[in-house]
């Protein structure tokens, strides 16, 4: 197919890391039928979970807990422990900011408190714990700002670049917006396994004797380094430790289930109708410990046709998403708590989620000694 595009737009994608080959690859599949909404289905025998798939987090105070929080905290203060925290969006529902830098609580930023949390466990641990902070094209200069004024004795932040792509039109033509330019995007979170090793970022932390990473999004204050949860982890022996809670009622939400024998995270979108996904009464957090060694590899993750309007048009983003790892590696779900002072899950995906959100989550910062 042939770019022709803006001198600027070409000089973001050079900068961004954008596949050119790997983009026309995906257009040449969409226009021949074999990406689309109706291709997105899982296929094999799919079934739900089973015993000792999804096992619990034992409640705060239990021998069981302390135990886990026992080893968490060893490995913390060993340096075994990272963070990943997702901070790559485009924030649409919010107007198109970095939504890492809007004032969540008591006027202080997501990435900020969510930094904040992370020291606060660092400091208690007597360790210190390296984040990895995934940006994209339009988030990365301001979150590198944010992440220089965090550096710590008990923190060491560094910044990773996802990719780039372009929006394309039904006819999968490079869209072309009201200004005369190319529309980019970033595609997906999937893309965090593949950004982390060719930015070095990954290899960098496992050769500081790094051991494993602790991944959650930025606009979810509930997930945190939890000493206990890193427990459960390396009790568990997985490759990938996949927090999951209750499903309320008739809630849409990605679910762990068994496809073809293989435990894994099937996002909403995957399940087949003839499948009855509320049967299964957990849903996925996006929140993981993964052991660094075994994502140091390319995945053969799914690329998904997703639909977006931009100023009125439909367009079509090509993205893949993280939670499929599961399908590759060695797998367990962790049930924590949802609601209260250890609550692990108040996402923010718009301004009046968060107006609603913000009593719980400035109870969990709270409690957790971070306001």
């Amino acid at each position: 197919m042939q770019l022709s595009l803006d001198p600027e737009t070409s000089r973001l994608l050079d900068t961004a890391g954008f596949d050119r080959a790997l983009f026309e690859g995906l257009v040449a599949r969409y226009q021949a039928g074999e990406l689309g909404s109706e291709r997105n289905y899982v296929s094999g025998k799919l079934e739900g979970p089973e015993p000792g798939d999804v096992r619990p987090l034992p409640a705060p105070g239990s021998a069981e807990h302390r135990a886990l929080e026992e080893r968490g905290t060893r490995a913390i203060a060993e340096g075994q422990v990272g963070c990943i925290v997702l901070a790559g969006g485009m924030a649409t529902r919010f107007g198109g900011v970095v939504k890492a830098a809007v004032p969540a609580v008591r006027n202080r930023t997501f990435l900020e408190l969510k930094l904040a949390d992370i020291r606060k466990a660092a400091e208690r641990a007597g360790g210190k714990v390296r984040v990895l902070l995934m940006s994209s094209f339009a988030t990365h200069k301001a979150l590198s700002e944010m992440a220089e004024r965090e550096q710590s004795d008990a923190l060491h932040v560094e910044v990773f670049q996802q990719f780039i792509a372009l929006r394309v039109r039904a006819d999968g033509s490079v869209f072309i917006d009201d200004k005369g330019k190319a529309s980019p995007y970033a595609p997906g979170h999937g893309d965090m396994t593949f950004a982390l090793r060719a930015s070095g970022a990954l290899k960098r932390f496992t050769d500081s004797g790094g051991r494993v990473l602790a991944m959650s999004n930025v606009d979810n204050l509930g997930a945190t380094l939890d000493p206990a949860v890193i427990g459960a982890h390396l009790e568990f022996g997985k490759d990938m430790t996949v927090e999951v809670v209750r499903r309320t009622p008739k809630e849409p939400g990605g679910a762990p289930a068994r496809l073809n024998g293989q435990l894994q995270i099937i996002e909403d979108f995957r399940f087949p109708a003839s499948f009855d996904k509320m049967s299964i009464p957990y849903f996925n957090t996006n929140t993981f410990v993964l052991n660094a060694r075994a994502i140091d590899r390319d995945f053969p993750l799914t690329w998904f046709v997703v639909k977006k309007k931009v100023g009125g048009t439909e367009v079509i983003q090509f993205e893949h998403l993280v939670g499929e790892v599961s399908a590759h590696v060695s797998t367990v779900c962790l049930e924590v708590p949802r609601e209260g002072n250890i609550g692990r899950f108040q996402p923010v995906k718009d301004p009046d989620e968060l107006e609603q959100r913000k009593p719980a989550i400035e109870a969990i910062l709270t409690a957790r000694g971070v306001l």
